[in-house]
């Protein structure tokens, strides 16, 4: 949830630790701050709310050092204050620290009962103290952190500093992810390889437990056994270059309007030409076998599972379960034998569908993983690798990510019925002409953006919102609302429409705007009746849909949408686009930070 950057280095690293930053700001902007050894102390400066705010402390109050640590933090334990930003350190040592430190209570409570004392209310001070007790006892920092990790449950990435050894860096990681990077005679430690892109290539990504030294003549990695052993050095392949805005106002709408080609990129790994047609590839690994799928993700990743599970269920006719990943292993769930686990996560290291995967993992389950970042821990993990090719995804707010987890899931059902021998050749025809139309359609769908932003208003004085669909479009409702409650703040619910006379009518009146999602086609006669329903208790209906459903159903909504007509299969994929489209202009109508959200932040790193 957190940024880390270290860097062991021959010149003044500040201004290195903050571009760092800037490049994982994503992950949390509460506050941030960065340390350095000078003259033989450890030298801070911190600042609350946005890196910005670090820049200008920086500004006015440089810090040099060869050698320093940073952090940007999504606040967990304490407030978004300058005291609770991070690096923490006592005069021996400065910790910054991803995840949290499960049992950092009776450690404070230990440590203050020798006469420790702590200036913030986070979990991390609790390292920086341990840590530095063992340092002040006589042992070696190596020791020290040997020492020390065993005590500390639950999650953590860390990079640690020491006064009187300015040529060193300590990292570990357990649950949080840590790399190194290798540059000329430097040494750096990040969050991921985005942090370290302009200042190396070279990446080692430590394994769950390891912890790593990094001094001016080498670097050695340790697992949680305390044995010396090797991590692979890759070649990371993230650009250098800071990703910028280009000619939009925002990145959530960069990335939007990016849809149709990353979309199409996505589908390029999953459609083949084959004697002049596109197919479906057969995949080297066998589906044949799959007896139940089992789909576990998180917010609009979880989104995308729901519209996948009717898909796999429609075109395989292989059944689905579909979990929230912070639920999925306190309900104790059965996995039968020969079950395919899938898992759906931006950035690959989102806590809770991780620990849902390794306890899948135990479960005798194949792991298929759909994922945004092909070198995260998830991607690492997984038995069958399915990347989305969407690109780094800047905005808090998912949207291009989404649509080609749509795009993958998609594909694969269609191979999964494929491998079933679900489907015949004209109906795998069917399908790939269908997947292949969608960068198309979406693009069709953005030539809707100035009629969008026009009717934004209809949502922007509202406080409450309900969006409706059916079949597929009812994830779409719950993404919708996701999407307007993120980045406009306004309360909003989704639900299958219908599902609106068994209770949410009631909260019906001119003052709730509902949003109907409804493509013309088979449901769409049903969607209809729902929306009737609103409109005759006085509800202001504002109807998504394509040119004949809007000419059969528009009459009496306040406002209408009007879609290019699609195949019901990409329905979801092209619908996408409205929702994410009316919540960014509802945001930027009511003044929001569309990017950087209050309270959220990228990848959510703890549970």
């Amino acid at each position: 949830m957190c940024g880390i950057v270290g860097i062991l280095g021959h010149d003044d690293v500040a201004d290195r630790l903050l571009d760092g930053l800037k490049r994982l700001e994503y992950r949390g902007y509460d506050s941030a701050g960065i340390a350095t050894i000078v003259d033989g102390a450890i030298e801070r400066r911190r600042a609350s709310g946005k890196l910005v705010n670090l820049g200008k402390e920086l500004a006015a109050h440089p810090l040099p050092g060869t050698t320093g640590i940073a952090h940007t933090r999504w606040a967990t334990h304490g407030g978004p204050t300058t005291n609770n930003a991070h690096p923490h350190a006592t005069d021996e040592v400065a910790v910054v620290h991803n995840g949290i430190i499960e049992n950092f209570k009776p450690l404070r409570e230990e440590l203050q009962a020798r006469g420790r004392v702590f200036t913030s209310e986070t979990d991390t001070e609790v390292v920086a103290h341990l840590i530095s007790e063992q340092v002040e006892g006589g042992k070696t920092p190596i020791e020290a952190v040997r020492e020390v990790l065993p005590r500390l449950h639950g999650a953590f990435a860390l990079a640690i500093l020491f006064r009187s050894h300015p040529d060193l860096l300590i990292g570990a990681r357990l649950g949080s992810p840590l790399v190194v990077g290798y540059g000329e005679d430097e040494t750096y430690l990040g969050s991921d390889a985005l942090a370290l892109a302009p200042l190396t290539q070279r990446i080692a990504y430590l394994e769950e437990g390891d912890w790593v030294v990094c001094a001016r003549d080498g670097t050695q990695v340790y697992d949680r056994a305390n044995v010396a052993v090797e991590r692979p050095v890759t070649i990371s392949g993230v650009t250098g270059a800071l990703i910028d805005k280009g000619n939009h106002r925002h990145f959530m709408q960069k990335e939007i309007y990016e849809q149709p080609i990353v979309v199409a990129q996505t589908l390029r790994s999953y459609l083949q030409r084959f004697e002049g047609q596109i197919v479906l590839p057969i995949p080297e690994f066998d589906l044949s076998g799959i007896r139940r799928v089992t789909i576990v993700a998180c917010g609009t990743s979880f989104y995308a599972g729901m519209v996948a599970k009717y898909w796999f269920e429609q075109f395989a006719r292989v059944p689905v379960d579909l979990d929230v990943a912070s639920e999925f292993r306190y309900r104790a769930p059965v996995m039968e034998e020969g079950g395919l686990a899938l898992f759906i996560s931006q950035s690959g290291e989102t806590a809770d569908t991780l620990a849902a995967l390794r306890h899948a993992r135990s479960e005798g389950q194949t792991i298929a993983v759909v994922v945004n970042v092909p070198t995260s821990t998830m991607a690492r993990e997984a038995d069958l690798l399915l990347p989305t090719h969407a690109g780094p995804e800047i905005g808090v707010a998912s949207t291009k990510a989404f649509s080609c987890q749509l795009a993958v899931l998609a594909a694969l059902a269609a191979n999964l019925a494929k491998a079933k021998g679900r489907l015949s050749e004209s109906e795998e025809r069917s399908i790939v002409r269908q997947l292949a139309e969608a960068p198309a359609a979406i693009n069709g769908a953005l030539a809707y953006d100035e009629s969008i932003e026009a009717i934004a208003g209809v949502i922007a004085g509202a406080r409450d919102v309900l969006y409706l669909g059916r079949g597929t479009d009812y994830p779409l409702a719950l993404e919708g609302a996701l999407k307007l409650k993120e980045i406009s703040y306004i309360h909003a619910e989704g639900y299958a429409a219908g599902e609106m006379k068994h209770g949410p009518i009631a909260l019906i009146d001119e003052n709730v705007p509902v949003v109907v999602i409804a493509p013309s086609g088979p449901l769409f006669d049903k969607t209809v009746s729902n929306m009737q329903e609103v409109q005759a208790r006085g509800g202001k209906v504002l109807l998504i849909s394509d040119y004949d459903g809007v000419e059969a159903a528009g009459e009496g909504c306040v406002a209408t949408i009007t879609m290019p007509k699609v195949h019901p299969l990409i329905a979801p994929i092209v619908y996408a686009v409205p929702v994410q489209l009316l919540a960014y202009h509802v945001a930027v109508a009511k003044g929001t930070d569309v990017d950087q959200p209050r309270n959220l932040a990228k990848s959510v790193t703890v549970e």
